[in-house]
């Protein structure tokens, strides 16, 4: 008998198919008033990137996060690539972030022409370290004229990029504080991280509230989805205003002539998928409270068998995006993989670092130990919502 035959009966346990069935990772939910606006928003003809439904997105959206302005996107990587952009980022600028992070991070920063640089991630968090940062910086960036400056390369160290992994809240105080003080700009890649808080005193506080603006993603595996789409949340007003023009190609109100006053991208999130992303808020509250049940189950059985689940740190309410657990070795992982998933249960490592795809492989990095150490060991167990 397997030596994982106790954990693959418990997910079986948790969410219950035939035996020709895949378990998926993280399935969709719609349970609501999808199909209600979809048909109110094909009704009235404007299924595009114009539309009550953006309107009213952007509105609940900025509601429930708890900030001032929010700007639907296609999806999250054009979010980012947008924040990117209107900051001023570009081929003589370099970005840091992590290299333990979907892909999409690294590509939005390329899109604008500067080049990742890669700082390693907290093993509890499994995203940015602030420890890490300020060594980097202590040790590779010089400040010139209210810049920082890499002294290897004399580009300026423009924005520092954090990604919350997994739902779990990446340490942006201490990250910010270090910014402010290199003068670097604070963008947060709050794709996976709807729902996901930090306590503080009692208080809620919704991640990608530390940075100048924070991108979120809607794709298909997302806590709440509309098939693909994102959004952008901000504080800064002059910001929210850039940003919604330039991701509408930058053309200037007019009746009826096209005019545009500078590089814009057509970057809209469409009514149509407005319209889904709207019924799907009207369940997160649900959503968030189903998932940190199943959350909790993993973490008492883990608990109980001797595996290690990734928990929420101290002050932190992760929306455990994707629940996680940690094996001793690269070997047990790789075991876990095929053995779950030839008996359809579908599990995943933790992505590759960045830094090893062919694209990035020339980018600076600080050795990125606890990065290699947990790409060997993390596994994503199936985490969907699950239906009573």
């Amino acid at each position: 008998m397997s030596s994982f035959s106790s954990i693959f009966e418990f997910i079986r346990g948790l969410y219950p198919k035939s035996q020709d069935e895949m378990i998926p990772l993280h399935e969709p939910r719609f349970l609501g008033n999808e199909k209600l606006y979809l048909n109110e928003c094909i009704d009235s003809g404007f299924v595009s990137s114009v539309g009550e439904f953006v309107d009213k997105f952007e509105q609940e959206i900025a509601r429930f996060c708890g900030s001032k302005y929010a700007i639907a996107t296609s999806n999250g990587t054009s979010a980012l690539h947008a924040i990117l952009h209107a900051v001023g980022v570009d081929r003589d600028c370099e970005v840091i972030t992590q290299a333990l992070s979907f892909i999409a991070t690294s590509n939005a920063i390329a899109y604008t022409g500067a080049v990742p640089v890669y700082i390693d991630v907290d093993l509890d968090s499994l995203s940015l370290s602030p420890n890490a940062l300020e060594e980097f910086l202590n040790n590779h960036a010089q400040k010139q004229d209210n810049q920082c400056i890499n002294k290897h390369t004399g580009k300026i160290i423009k924005v520092c990029m954090p990604m919350h992994t997994f739902g779990h809240p990446a340490r942006t105080e201490e990250i910010a504080k270090i910014c402010k003080d290199w003068n670097i700009l604070l963008i947060e890649d709050s794709a996976e991280s709807l729902g996901s808080y930090y306590l503080k005193k009692g208080v809620k506080t919704h991640t990608g509230s530390e940075g100048i603006a924070s991108a979120m993603s809607f794709n298909g595996n997302k806590t709440i989805t509309c098939g693909g789409g994102g959004v952008i949340i901000t504080d800064d007003e002059k910001l929210a205003k850039k940003l919604k023009h330039i991701t509408t190609t930058a053309k200037v109100p007019h009746p009826y002539e096209y005019y545009h006053d500078m590089l814009g991208f057509n970057y809209r999130l469409p009514n149509l998928n407005a319209a889904l992303a709207l019924a799907q808020m009207e369940q997160l509250p649900v959503f968030l409270e189903k998932k940190l049940e199943v959350a909790k189950a993993y973490e008492d059985f883990c608990f109980k068998h001797g595996f290690e689940f990734v928990s929420a740190r101290a002050d932190t309410l992760p929306n455990f995006w994707l629940n996680a657990i940690k094996l001793p070795n690269k070997q047990k992982r790789d075991d876990f993989l095929t053995q779950s998933n030839a008996q359809g249960i579908m599990t995943r490592p933790i992505w590759m670092p960045n830094h090893q795809n062919p694209m990035y492989q020339h980018c600076q990095h600080d050795g990125l130990k606890n990065s290699l150490y947990l790409q060997d060991r993390i596994i994503n167990l199936p985490s969907s919502v699950r239906i009573s």
